[in-house]
């Protein structure tokens, strides 16, 4: 028997209104989650289950960098690569595109928002001095009329934002986390020890870092980041195994934070290894080929050469610690070949720096994860 004709357009009316409901629902959720800085998802991927740290450089010739770097006023010389006269700005034009996710645009306003009467610690060598500068030039050209103190001393630099928000941002240098003291052979670099992990408590977010691939080449090292013998528990040498010693070197600041970190309290961020790119081998070039004169990052998802050492041994190390998430920027900074100052840092004097990366540039792109990490982040705000 053929349902009644008003039956029939009840129960339509019912779907369309059902189909009405879960539309609008569906769209205000997307509102929602672009407005709360959420990572927006496609298919059936959930936020938790998106791993930002995977994808690819897309070219995009709208993509305009958050600052630019002739009015920020936080720039160190040896980042501010146009200055210096580096005849390409094609690396400013390639945007981040994570496998499965949709990144929202840095928010620099919902950033100190969200972080409000907290403080941030950076602590490690020169490369963290180029993402905490990085952050602070994104912040002061994202919000308006920004109120702002900077203070340098010693190894210690902060920048503040008292009035509103009370939040700062803090750049503690210590290339190697553990401990360099003078002692009568000469400076030591003790694997095992970190007295002044003190200096690192208080804060609510702390974020980690030490020299990688670069921090381990034999000879400049010990000009660099001044010591003269590595020690561990009663064993002095004048050199060891980089990597070993790197590995121990993480195996004490892991300690450190077992001992002295309440999760509930400090969200411990460990950074990845910033690669270097000195040896075209690592991308299927000639071995005398290096940053100089690129223009492109490699295209794709995996580093020809895979990860380095020190990566295998960071994993390791931090593997199964519930007090530590990894800050996994390794392999998308390995794929920018082309972000360095190389013959274009400061007072070069025809050297190469492939090491240290342009501002504005890829360190841009780690603060925009760290912000969707922060965004995502429930305990924080």
């Amino acid at each position: 028997m053929e349902p009644p004709v008003a039956s029939t357009q009840v129960r339509s009316t019912v779907l369309a209104t059902l189909l009405m409901v879960l539309l609008h629902t569906a769209v205000a959720a997307g509102y929602n989650e672009l407005k709360h800085g959420n990572v927006s998802m496609q298919g059936k991927e959930r936020p938790n289950g998106c791993d930002i740290f995977r994808g690819s450089w897309v070219l995009d010739k709208s993509y305009a960098p958050l600052y630019d770097s002739s009015s920020s006023p936080f720039l160190d010389a040896v980042f501010d690569c146009p200055k210096n006269g580096h005849p390409n700005s094609l690396y400013l034009k390639y945007r981040w595109k994570p496998m499965s996710c949709i990144l929202r645009r840095f928010n620099g306003l919902e950033l100190l928002a969200k972080l409000k009467g907290k403080k941030m610690l950076f602590v490690g060598d020169s490369i963290s001095l180029n993402q905490w500068q990085s952050l602070t030039c994104m912040l002061h050209a994202t919000v308006p009329k920004l109120s702002y103190s900077l203070t340098r001393k010693d190894d210690v630099s902060t920048f503040a934002v008292p009035v509103t928000f009370g939040v700062s941002f803090v750049f503690y240098r210590n290339p190697f986390l553990v401990d360099i003291l003078r002692e009568k052979i000469g400076r030591v670099l003790k694997l095992d020890s970190i007295a002044h992990g003190d200096a690192w408590k208080g804060y609510d977010i702390l974020s980690c870092s030490t020299p990688g691939t670069g921090g381990c080449t034999r000879g400049a090292i010990s000009h660099l980041f001044r010591w003269d013998y590595i020690q561990y528990g009663n064993i002095i040498r004048k050199d060891m195994d980089r990597v070993l010693a790197f590995k121990e070197g993480h195996k004490t600041w892991s300690r450190w934070v077992n001992d002295n970190i309440n999760p509930a309290v400090t969200k411990v961020f460990f950074q990845g290894i910033s690669p270097t790119h000195y040896n075209g081998e690592e991308w299927n070039a000639s071995p005398s080929t290096s940053c100089i004169g690129q223009t492109q990052p490699i295209t794709g998802s995996q580093y020809p050469a895979g990860l380095p050492p020190q990566a295998a041994a960071v994993n390791e190390v931090l593997r199964g610690s519930t007090k530590v998430t990894l800050f996994d920027i390794t392999v998308l900074s390995q794929l920018r070949k082309d972000g360095h100052p190389a013959a274009y840092g400061f007072n070069s004097r025809g050297g190469k720096d492939c090491s240290h990366w342009c501002l504005a540039g890829v360190p841009d792109t780690w603060n925009e994860l760290l912000y969707t990490m922060l965004a995502n982040d429930s305990n924080m705000g």
